[in-house]
């Protein structure tokens, strides 16, 4: 009895099998995994409203993993900052020693080691008058502002360090002036 259903069931399998056209399949589910639509790189298309184009983002949308700065790049926004803009990281040995490593990286050229203004670039004369942070009165968010945007003779840092390490930095720049008012 059993070896009968086998037996019935392998021939019915062959005979599926023997119907079947492999130049010209019965029915495909997704046709496209088939017989792929070739597209060429900037090609016409009428996939977008304006052609070729991309279409723009959803007004109000951000890039994933960007957080937006609300400080304008002015004189004002660089007030409000100073007065208003709070590290959100905690501070710690281990921000503290990255934010010296990145300052030694990227800031101590100009501002010197210990944050006095007597950087090598000060000292070859290549920048003249690169302020002590004694000689300042800042915040982290004051510094913050300025890695991001520039200040003066100084130059945007934003591109060069991210947010979280903009703050390491300014926790390392309030230690400095910190030792330097002393």
């Amino acid at each position: 009895m059993r070896n009968g259903i086998l037996i019935l069931s392998c021939i019915g399998l062959l005979g599926l099998q023997s119907c079947f056209d492999p130049a010209k399949p019965n029915y495909q589910y997704f046709p496209n995994m088939y017989e792929p639509v070739g597209y060429e790189t900037y090609q016409e298309t009428e996939a977008f409203a304006n052609g070729i184009e991309a279409q723009l983002p959803v007004e109000g949308s951000i890039s994933r993993g960007w957080v937006p700065y609300e400080y304008a790049d002015s004189n004002e926004g660089y007030e409000a900052a100073k007065a208003n803009l709070k590290s959100p990281i905690a501070s710690s040995e281990k921000n503290l020693a990255n934010g010296k490593e990145l300052y030694g990286i990227y800031c101590a050229v100009c501002h010197g080691k210990k944050g006095d203004g007597q950087g090598i670039l000060m000292t070859r004369e290549k920048f003249l008058g690169v302020p002590s942070y004694a000689d300042r009165e800042i915040t982290p968010g004051s510094i913050y502002h300025v890695l991001m945007y520039g200040r003066n003779a100084m130059g945007s840092h934003a591109g060069q360090v991210n947010a979280s390490e903009r703050w390491q930095i300014a926790q390392h720049v309030m230690q400095l002036r910190a030792e330097l008012v002393k």
